[in-house]
């Protein structure tokens, strides 16, 4: 059984796991992911992740992928960059980008493949760092993860449930550290 203080990092890391891009390698490990979600004390969190694995799986490959793409890589309205969804300022744009990325820097951590405001890679950075800079972190993001969020509801996307996850952690974070 996962203690407390392991909930946030496993619950992020399977958030980010289910927001990557599902290749071969994303589906193979699709039944470890099932399993470490049943091991989530947060039930709430559990069932919503699971419900959304359910939807993915009856997806199928292919349609998922297809869906994917156009949702996350396509769409200037719903994809996983946290910067580009309120893109009405360059050079805010450019200054959050610089402030994503400090926080990766300021925590030991760089990123050579992905931009730094990429969701998956900033979930993954919070479950590798300590519970307060953790809280802080998510915090700083809130503001970006809601706004996407109410485009995942405007499009009626399963994930949006997947961002309630993370809010509710963020929240748990918040509580913990107050």
């Amino acid at each position: 059984m996962m203690n407390k203080t392991n909930e946030y990092r496993d619950t992020l890391i399977l958030a980010a796991y289910l927001f990557a891009y599902p290749d071969d390698a994303w589906w193979a490990g699709l039944p470890e992911c099932r399993q470490a979600l049943g091991a989530l004390e947060n039930r709430q969190n559990q069932q919503a992740m699971v419900d959304l694995l359910d939807y993915i799986e009856a997806m199928g490959h292919k349609a998922y992928e297809e869906l994917y793409v156009r949702t996350f890589e396509f769409s200037s309205n719903t994809n996983l960059y946290l910067t580009m969804h309120d893109r009405t300022d360059f050079g805010k744009q450019a200054r959050e980008m610089l402030e994503f990325k400090t926080l990766f820097l300021a925590n030991g951590f760089d990123l050579d493949k992905e931009l730094p405001d990429f969701l998956p890679a900033l979930l993954e950075l919070t479950a590798n760092i300590p519970e307060g800079q953790a809280g802080k972190v998510l915090a700083m993001a809130r503001p970006k993860i809601e706004l996407l969020r109410q485009r995942f509801l405007e499009a009626r996307l399963a994930h949006t449930f997947l961002l309630d996850v993370v809010l509710t952690e963020a929240d748990e974070l918040k509580e913990a550290t107050a």
